[in-house]
Protein backbone atom coordinates (compact mmCIF):
# COMPACT_ATOMS: atom_id res chain seq x y z
CA UNK A 1 0.00 0.00 0.00
CA UNK A 2 1.30 3.48 -0.82
CA UNK A 3 2.33 6.01 1.79
CA UNK A 4 -0.60 8.19 0.78
CA UNK A 5 -3.21 5.45 1.32
CA UNK A 6 -1.53 4.40 4.56
CA UNK A 7 -1.82 7.95 5.88
CA UNK A 8 -5.44 8.10 4.74
CA UNK A 9 -6.19 4.99 6.82
CA UNK A 10 -4.33 6.45 9.81
CA UNK A 11 -6.28 9.69 9.36
CA UNK A 12 -9.52 7.71 9.63
CA UNK A 13 -8.16 6.18 12.84
CA UNK A 14 -7.28 9.64 14.15
CA UNK A 15 -10.80 10.82 13.34
CA UNK A 16 -12.26 7.87 15.25
CA UNK A 17 -10.11 8.65 18.29
CA UNK A 18 -11.25 12.29 18.13
CA UNK A 19 -14.86 11.10 18.05
CA UNK A 20 -14.28 8.99 21.18
CA UNK A 21 -12.67 11.93 22.99
CA UNK A 22 -15.59 14.20 22.04
CA UNK A 23 -18.15 11.63 23.19
CA UNK A 24 -16.28 11.10 26.45
CA UNK A 25 -16.26 14.85 27.08
CA UNK A 26 -19.98 15.09 26.37
CA UNK A 27 -20.73 12.16 28.69
CA UNK A 28 -18.71 13.73 31.48
CA UNK A 29 -20.39 17.11 30.99
CA UNK A 30 -24.02 16.07 30.45
CA UNK A 31 -24.30 12.44 31.52
CA UNK A 32 -25.19 9.42 29.45
CA UNK A 33 -28.98 9.64 30.01
CA UNK A 34 -29.12 13.12 28.45
CA UNK A 35 -26.93 12.07 25.52
CA UNK A 36 -29.03 8.96 24.92
CA UNK A 37 -32.11 11.15 24.54
CA UNK A 38 -33.08 13.33 21.58
CA UNK A 39 -30.77 16.18 22.73
CA UNK A 40 -33.31 18.81 21.67
CA UNK A 41 -32.78 20.95 24.76
CA UNK A 42 -29.13 20.06 25.33
CA UNK A 43 -26.91 23.16 25.40
CA UNK A 44 -23.62 23.21 23.48
CA UNK A 45 -20.71 21.53 25.24
CA UNK A 46 -18.25 23.89 26.91
CA UNK A 47 -14.63 23.80 28.03
CA UNK A 48 -12.48 20.95 26.72
CA UNK A 49 -15.57 18.90 25.79
CA UNK A 50 -16.75 21.66 23.44
CA UNK A 51 -13.28 22.07 21.98
CA UNK A 52 -13.07 18.30 21.43
CA UNK A 53 -16.37 18.36 19.52
CA UNK A 54 -15.26 21.29 17.38
CA UNK A 55 -11.88 19.66 16.67
CA UNK A 56 -13.66 16.45 15.64
CA UNK A 57 -16.03 18.30 13.30
CA UNK A 58 -13.11 20.18 11.78
CA UNK A 59 -11.30 16.90 11.20
CA UNK A 60 -14.36 15.47 9.44
CA UNK A 61 -14.50 18.48 7.13
CA UNK A 62 -10.81 18.19 6.28
CA UNK A 63 -10.82 14.40 6.02
CA UNK A 64 -13.23 14.63 3.09
CA UNK A 65 -10.78 16.83 1.18
CA UNK A 66 -7.81 14.65 2.09
CA UNK A 67 -9.62 11.44 1.12
CA UNK A 68 -10.61 12.79 -2.30
CA UNK A 69 -7.07 13.97 -2.98
CA UNK A 70 -5.56 10.65 -1.86
CA UNK A 71 -7.97 8.57 -3.91
CA UNK A 72 -7.43 10.65 -7.04
CA UNK A 73 -3.67 10.44 -6.47
CA UNK A 74 -3.93 6.64 -6.37
CA UNK A 75 -6.36 6.25 -9.27
CA UNK A 76 -4.35 8.58 -11.50
CA UNK A 77 -1.09 6.96 -10.35
CA UNK A 78 0.33 10.40 -9.53
CA UNK A 79 2.09 9.43 -6.30
CA UNK A 80 5.41 11.17 -5.93
CA UNK A 81 7.62 12.70 -3.26
CA UNK A 82 5.46 15.82 -3.09
CA UNK A 83 2.18 13.93 -2.60
CA UNK A 84 3.91 11.89 0.10
CA UNK A 85 5.17 15.04 1.81
CA UNK A 86 1.74 16.63 1.59
CA UNK A 87 0.10 13.56 3.10
CA UNK A 88 2.64 13.50 5.94
CA UNK A 89 2.19 17.20 6.62
CA UNK A 90 -1.58 16.75 6.68
CA UNK A 91 -1.59 13.73 9.00
CA UNK A 92 0.95 14.92 11.55
CA UNK A 93 -0.43 18.46 11.62
CA UNK A 94 -3.95 17.08 12.17
CA UNK A 95 -2.71 14.89 15.03
CA UNK A 96 -1.04 17.89 16.68
CA UNK A 97 -4.08 20.07 15.91
CA UNK A 98 -6.38 17.67 17.77
CA UNK A 99 -4.29 17.86 20.93
CA UNK A 100 -3.65 21.60 20.75
CA UNK A 101 -7.36 22.33 20.16
CA UNK A 102 -8.57 20.22 23.09
CA UNK A 103 -5.93 21.72 25.38
CA UNK A 104 -7.00 25.18 24.22
CA UNK A 105 -3.99 26.93 22.64
CA UNK A 106 -5.59 29.26 20.05
CA UNK A 107 -2.75 30.71 17.93
CA UNK A 108 -0.77 27.51 17.87
CA UNK A 109 -3.95 25.71 16.77
CA UNK A 110 -4.32 28.10 13.83
CA UNK A 111 -0.68 27.71 12.82
CA UNK A 112 -0.94 23.92 12.87
CA UNK A 113 -4.15 24.09 10.83
CA UNK A 114 -2.29 26.15 8.21
CA UNK A 115 0.39 23.45 8.01
CA UNK A 116 -2.26 20.80 7.37
CA UNK A 117 -3.78 23.03 4.67
CA UNK A 118 -0.35 23.39 3.05
CA UNK A 119 -0.22 19.59 2.91
CA UNK A 120 -3.53 19.55 1.03
CA UNK A 121 -2.31 22.27 -1.34
CA UNK A 122 0.90 20.36 -2.11
CA UNK A 123 -1.12 17.30 -3.08
CA UNK A 124 -3.63 19.33 -5.09
CA UNK A 125 -0.86 21.00 -7.08
CA UNK A 126 0.46 17.58 -8.15
CA UNK A 127 -2.94 16.69 -9.58
CA UNK A 128 -3.80 19.79 -11.61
Amino acid sequence: MSLELTLLIWSVGLTFIQMLVAVTGAILQFGLPDLAGNRESLPPATSWAGRAQRAYRNMLENLVLFAVLMLVTEIANRNNAMTGLGAQLFFWARAIYAVVYVVGVPWVRTGVWVISAIGLILIFLQLV
